[in-house]
């Protein structure tokens, strides 16, 4: 059954029996199926769509060794462009902060979960409150496909940048107090230096994007 359609890919909520031909403790699973560019010569966009799976496959691993939770990958398939991981039965951390409002532990989570990102040279490129579950009470990133190997200073500002405008757009009514909390988590594994460091650049890249928008 499609639950979203997106421009790079499509997702897809199975039964783990259905898929596997076995029960898993009555599991589901989501399967990510990207989507061929028919713009695109036929070699070109096979080698992107399985450069990028196998990329998006990698990185999810990479988060959990640095001790960031992320769904469990059950299969990659190259024929087919897709991964298959373990459905998160949980609520998404939009609504969770719509109905409780600030939630300073679970603010701390996020701060320290992108804080480990960061350290493991992760930089995730969508963090939304869209892309993070809250299931028995831990906070699980999912949708890495925008996601990239880097410590560029640059694209660990633009990736807190843009979760600080993704809080102000969703959550406006506690996102300056969000905010705070979420980068008071990730001091607590990077350091106030490099907090500081963070907020330097963020700065920056607001100077600069306004810059563009009066020229």
């Amino acid at each position: 059954m499609i639950i979203k359609k997106g421009a790079e890919a499509d997702l897809y909520l199975e039964e783990f029996k259905d898929t596997f031909g076995f029960d898993f403790y009555n599991e589901k699973v989501i399967i990510k199926k990207r989507i061929k560019k028919n713009y695109r010569i036929n070699e070109i966009d096979d080698m992107i769509r399985g450069f990028r799976t196998v990329k998006e496959a990698k990185i999810i691993n990479k988060a959990k060794l640095y001790g960031v939770y992320s769904p469990t990958l059950y299969h990659v398939n190259l024929k087919e462009k897709s991964i298959i991981m373990e459905y998160l039965d949980g609520i998404r951390l939009k609504e969770h902060f719509t109905s409780k409002g600030l939630d300073r532990g679970i603010g701390l989570q996020i701060g320290t979960s992108i804080g480990s990102l960061h350290k493991g040279g992760i930089v995730h490129g969508d963090l939304t409150t869209s892309n993070m579950i809250l299931k028995e009470g831990k906070v699980y990133f999912i949708d890495f496909g925008l996601s990239e190997e880097s410590e560029e200073i640059e694209k660990q500002g633009i990736d807190i940048h843009l979760l600080r405008q993704a809080l102000e757009s969703t959550h406006f009514d506690i996102s300056n107090e969000l905010f705070e909390i979420i980068l008071e988590g990730y001091s607590m594994i990077l350091g106030d230096k490099k907090k500081e460091e963070i907020l330097q650049r963020i700065e920056q890249i607001e100077k600069r994007g306004r810059y563009r928008k009066r020229n």
